[in-house]
């Protein structure tokens, strides 16, 4: 038995007197294009967006239309700002983005998501605000397909007995 132990003892000498392979950790670089734009594409639901942002005055653009035009509920327009209340930059940044698919929500959702990703592309020193808000991860929630057999997704027809 203490035969085992000074073999362990030995053992754990020579684990921590073993080099340490010491992971260098590079400071990410922004990604921007010529025009010095950050480009990401953003998904919620069933809506893609696309979205470019770069230095500007805070003006937001949504498939054309402004987003108090585009976005016309409240509720939808503070979703598109909350990134840049998190992030520290508020109406420092222009957005253009070009939605497609689903509804206005999922929309709304995935212009957030998207211009979340493109400002961590921009300035790698914000990505730990968001990431901590939970804006970089996809939601990954989507409508329930139907079943045959159903009514619904889950609901069933009405039952009768006779």
């Amino acid at each position: 038995m203490a035969d085992q132990v000074n073999s362990l003892e030995e053992l754990g000498a020579v684990a921590s007197d073993a080099p340490v392979a010491e992971t260098v950790v590079e400071p990410r670089e922004p990604m921007r294009d010529a025009l010095g734009r950050a480009y990401a594409t953003g998904k919620r639901k069933d809506a893609v967006a696309r979205v470019w942002i770069k230095p500007g005055s805070g003006k937001v653009v949504v498939n054309g239309k402004e987003m108090n035009k585009y976005f016309a509920r409240p509720v939808l327009q503070m979703i598109l700002r909350q990134p840049f209340q998190v992030a520290g930059v508020e109406d420092q940044f222009d957005v253009v983005a070009t939605v497609k698919g689903g509804g206005l929500s999922g929309q709304a959702g995935a212009v957030k998501h998207g211009v979340s990703k493109a400002l961590q592309l921009y300035d790698p020193s914000l990505r730990g605000a968001l990431k901590a808000a939970g804006f970089l991860t996809r939601d990954s929630r989507v409508v329930e397909r139907k079943k045959f057999g159903k009514r619904k997704a889950r609901r069933s027809f009405q039952f009768s007995k006779r």
